[in-house]
């Protein structure tokens, strides 16, 4: 751990776990075995980040979120309050035969989560799903499929209802082209997906 992290005194926090600098880990939080975090990243009250999930730079898990194994962050990504990436697509506490689950009688899948994309506050993402770079998840919705990059859903399951923009405002058509109404970039539509313009 470098020296200019901050890992509250009832944080819990494994010796093996890398945090990077200017990392903080606020009260009651959990980083299990071989978790990597990067630089600048902030765990909130409360957050479970589970044994080998991989953060990038600059990450928000805020209070009670819970960052379950094999889940891959990228830069920049937020993960709101209550917010759940799970990562059983069958999950049971026991075997047919009513003997307990061990590691081995089961699949581990995980959520993929792209630069600069935000959750919501108490949304789940059931894994295996991929949610696209800077990507917004409403709060409370339940993703169940991959989020295009730049795309806004909703719901329960969630479906897009617009997009996106870099800074986190839903984009307005102008002409053939999606603008952000705060920085004015500039999005094209091809099908389902966007892209920035030059």
């Amino acid at each position: 751990m470098g020296d200019s992290t901050t890992i509250e005194a009832s944080a819990d926090v494994a010796d093996s776990a890398r945090l990077g600098a200017g990392t903080r880990v606020w009260h009651l939080a959990q980083i299990r075995e071989n978790a990597v975090l990067g630089a600048d990243c902030n765990i909130g009250r409360g957050a479970y980040i589970g044994p080998g999930v991989v953060l990038g730079d600059a990450c928000k898990i805020q209070n009670h979120a819970l960052v379950y194994e094999p889940a891959r962050l990228a830069d920049g990504v937020f993960i709101g309050p209550a917010a759940v990436l799970t990562n059983d697509e069958f999950p049971r506490a026991v075997n047919p035969d009513l003997t307990p689950k061990t590691a081995a009688d089961w699949h581990q899948v995980g959520v993929t989560v792209g630069t600069g994309a935000s959750i919501g506050a108490r949304a789940v993402c059931v894994a295996p799903v991929t949610i696209g770079a800077w990507a917004l998840v409403a709060a409370g919705a339940v993703v169940t499929k991959d989020v295009a990059p730049y795309a806004l859903v909703v719901g329960v399951p969630a479906r897009r209802i617009g997009w996106v923009g870099r800074a986190g405002v839903p984009l307005g058509p102008q002409g053939d082209a999606w603008v952000c109404p705060r920085t004015g970039e500039r999005y094209a539509q091809e099908g389902e997906t966007l892209r920035p313009l030059d």
